[in-house]
C-alpha cells in the first residue's frame, strides 16, 4: 500500500498540508527565538558592555545571527505562503477562524517585511562601520541612526510576535468554538478590526518614524524602549482583542 502521507498529498489537510505546516512552525521557531534573543538578551547585554566588546560581538555574534533571522523569517514567510495556496481558500474572513488567521497574517508579513526592508539593510550598515573601525578604518557617521532605526524595527516585531502567535494558534485550535459559519463574524468583526488596525498602525508607523516625534515619538520612548514593557504590551494587546473582539462582540 502507498504511504499515507502520500494520499491526497496535494489537497489541503494533506501530506504537502502538514509538511509545509511543520516547516513554518520550524522556521518560525528559528525566527522568533532569535528575534526574542536579540531584543530581550543582546540589547540590554549590549548596553552594560565596554565599547570594544560590544564591537566585536557584534562583528561575531549578530552578524552571524542576522543570517540566521532573515533567512528563517523569508522561509517562515515562503512556507505561510505556500500554506495559503493550498488551504488558504477554506478560511473565509468572515468567519471566526478566517479572520483570525487573517490577523495573524497580516502580523507575519509586517514582521517579515521589517526584517528585510528595515532591520537587516540598517544592521549592515552598523555591522559595516563596526568592520571598518575594527580594520583601522573610519566609523561611518550613519551608524547610530541605522542602530536606532533596526532597534525600533526589532522592538515592533517582538510586540507584533506576542499576538501573532496567538491567532496563528487560535486559528485551529479555537476560533472554531465561536462558529465558523459563513458569516458568523458578523459585526463583531468591525470590532476586531478596529481595535487590530489602530494599534497595528500606531506601533508599525512609529516603529518607521513616521508619526510625529520620529524614533523618539511617545509611542517608541514608553513601549519600544523597554523590552519588558514591549512584553507587557504585546500580552495586553492580545487579552483586548481576544476578550473584546471575540469574548463580546464575536460571542455575543
Amino acid at each position: 500500500a502507498a504511504m499515507v502521507l502520500f494520499d491526497n498529498f496535494f489537497d489541503f489537510g494533506g501530506g504537502l498540508h502538514f509538511l509545509t505546516r511543520y516547516a513554518h512552525v520550524l522556521f518560525g521557531v528559528t525566527w522568533i527565538g532569535l528575534l526574542y534573543f536579540f531584543n530581550f538578551v543582546q540589547v540590554p547585554s549590549f548596553a552594560e558592555m565596554e565599547a570594544a566588546a560590544r564591537s566585536e560581538a557584534l562583528r561575531k555574534i549578530t552578524k552571524r545571527a542576522l543570517w540566521w533571522f532573515r533567512w528563517a523569517a523569508m522561509l517562515t514567510f515562503l512556507s505561510g505562503l505556500l500554506m495559503w495556496a493550498i488551504g488558504g481558500s477554506d478560511y473565509k474572513p468572515s468567519t471566526s477562524s478566517g479572520l483570525s488567521i487573517t490577523l495573524g497574517s497580516i502580523l507575519g508579513i509586517t514582521m517579515a517585511a521589517n526584517v528585510w526592508m528595515v532591520i537587516w539593510p540598517n544592521q549592515r550598515i552598523n555591522i559595516g562601520s563596526a568592520e571598518a573601525v575594527a580594520a583601522g578604518g573610519e566609523a561611518d557617521s550613519a551608524a547610530p541612526g541605522a542602530a536606532k532605526a533596526a532597534g525600533r524595527a526589532s522592538r515592533v516585531n517582538a510586540f507584533f510576535s506576542i499576538p501573532m502567535a496567538f491567532f496563528m494558534v487560535f486559528t485551529s485550535h479555537f476560533a472554531p468554538a465561536f462558529g465558523n459559519d459563513e458569516g458568523k463574524a458578523g459585526g463583531g468583526a468591525v470590532v476586531v478590526w478596529i481595535i487590530f488596525l489602530v494599534v497595528f498602525l500606531v506601533a508599525e508607523l512609529s516603529a518607521l518614524g513616521k508619526l510625529p516625534g520620529g524614533l523618539d515619538s511617545p509611542f517608541c520612548v514608553q513601549i519600544l524602549d523597554d523590552h519588558k514593557k514591549v512584553i507587557i504590551a504585546g500580552l495586553v494587546v492580545t487579552a483586548v482583542l481576544y476578550f473584546i473582539g471575540w469574548e463580546l462582540a464575536i460571542g455575543s
